[in-house]
């Protein structure tokens, strides 16, 4: 399996090169994005180009080819967020996220596909068309970062860039059976990034290793001057947080098992009893039941997507706002009615009262336990269509991230089994900054489980 350290060792002892990787991975991403629709653009030119140009390997990410979701800016490189409204729309700079990874000598192969304005869970809200899940093309890869762990599942392209405001990266990782690492709020900067709920995005990587999520999110982890709620607190270094095998007291909560598929619970018990064996000490808490969550995740969410989405006119960006999709309008007038006079104590206030009570009851839990764990997704990866009669759709499919993503946790989606052929995911969650809690745990996980097992029929080995 390519991971980040072995194609930095194949480099260094002149194995291959990042030329022939680029080319391998432009040549099956080309192939795989086709039938699973991951991309947006592909960046074929630009990538050789910047292949050819690799002279050392001193850098963490040196001739290493990513996969980054339309929703980062890219210098000279369409940005759409997946919106026929900015389809001509060209950025004059990179968002942080794609500059740290440029600077870390990392190669952008392309713009992976998203829901438009990444609002959905199933990327069927696209304006270029639904992507795909790679383990049965007639169901959905989840959202918003649809296409990048499609992509990642599919092995063409190993590492990816997504964003998450309620689950748009765990979601869409675990219906593709990869990793899927949302960080705590702040703790890499949403500079570039176009929002969609300021309070709430959280950009991430999607790969197929626990090791690979580490080393990506050293290269992101960090203050940004141009991103005021970027967090102070230093970055450790999470290779080494990743292998300390400490042993932690792990929180579970029934009400994170209501509503989840039998398959589902019965891989988390499963899961579970393996802590157990590793000697990590299980304790039952009580949490604020997930589905409270879904009214202060879509009121908050709804009045933030009002006033981002307000910038995007015609004159800026060439076409009228009559180019936004039903989704995007829905969305924009429930916020403002949410922010309206008369309406705001009624709604967004008290979602905002709301938000802190479920703040409180985290740091509550998390006096007593280090991590908890759970499942990811209510059900494995539905079908394309499923979701059409349903305007919630997206806040029942992220039920069981919405409220970790309100408190502004770090969280990671690991592939745990299959179910009838579909992949499995489950969640760890850990206090604000503890990043490398979750990094531990899932590596240790990861060891005894063998994620590299956990892959579609049509995997690419590049």
């Amino acid at each position: 399996m390519m991971t980040i350290s072995r194609l930095l060792k194949d480099y260094r002892s002149k194995k291959t090169s990042p030329s022939d990787v680029v080319r391998r991975v432009l040549d099956a991403s080309e192939k795989a994005g086709s039938r699973l629709n991951a991309f947006v653009t592909l960046t074929a030119k630009e990538a050789l180009s910047a292949a050819e140009k690799v002279r050392d390997f001193d850098r963490p990410l040196s001739g290493i080819p990513i996969a980054i979701k339309d929703n980062f800016c890219t210098r000279n490189i369409r940005t759409t967020a997946s919106a026929k409204l900015l389809d001509n729309f060209i950025p004059p700079y990179d968002a942080t996220v794609v500059k740290k990874l440029k600077d870390a000598g990392a190669i952008i192969i392309g713009k992976t596909n998203m829901d438009a304005w990444a609002h959905g869970s199933s990327t069927e809200t696209s304006d270029y068309g639904t992507s795909k899940n790679p383990y049965d093309l007639t169901r959905v890869p989840g959202g918003s970062s649809g296409g990048s762990a499609a992509i990642v599942a599919s092995g063409a392209s190993p590492f990816a860039i997504g964003s998450e405001t309620a689950g748009s990266i765990r979601q869409p990782a675990a219906w593709c059976g990869v990793v899927g690492l949302k960080p705590t709020y702040g703790r890499v900067s949403r500079y570039g990034l176009i929002a969609m709920g300021s309070s709430l995005d959280s950009p991430g990587p999607l790969t197929r290793t626990v090791e690979d999520s580490a080393i990506l999110l050293q290269v992101l982890a960090g203050h940004d001057r141009y991103d005021a709620t970027t967090g102070l607190e230093p970055v450790p270094d999470y290779i080494a947080e990743m292998g300390r095998k400490r042993k932690y007291t792990v929180g579970i909560s029934d009400d994170y098992l209501e509503g989840v598929d039998g398959k589902i619970v019965s891989a988390f018990n499963a899961t579970v009893e393996t802590l157990r064996k590793k000697g990590h000490k299980i304790k039952k808490i009580r949490l604020i039941p997930p589905k409270y969550s879904i009214s202060v995740y879509t009121v908050i969410q709804r009045a933030e997507v009002s006033s981002n989405l307000a910038r995007f006119d015609g004159i800026r960006y060439g076409y009228p706002r009559t180019a936004f999709s039903e989704q995007a309008k829905r969305r924009m007038m429930l916020g403002a009615f949410t922010l309206s006079v008369g309406y705001y104590d009624a709604y967004y206030l008290k979602a905002q009262k709301v938000r802190t009570l479920i703040i409180d009851d985290f740091k509550r839990a998390f006096k007593d336990i280090d991590l908890i764990l759970a499942p990811t997704t209510p059900t494995t990866a539905l079908k394309i269509g499923e979701s059409a009669d349903n305007p919630m759709f997206g806040e029942m499919m992220d039920v069981l991230v919405e409220a970790s993503s309100i408190a502004g946790l770090p969280g990671i989606n690991i592939p745990v089994g299959l179910s009838d052929g579909l992949p499995i995911g489950l969640q760890i969650m850990a206090p604000w900054f503890e990043e490398g809690k979750v990094l531990d745990l899932a590596r240790q996980l990861e060891l005894e489980l063998d994620f590299s097992q956990i892959k579609p029929p049509d995997f690419h080995e590049i």
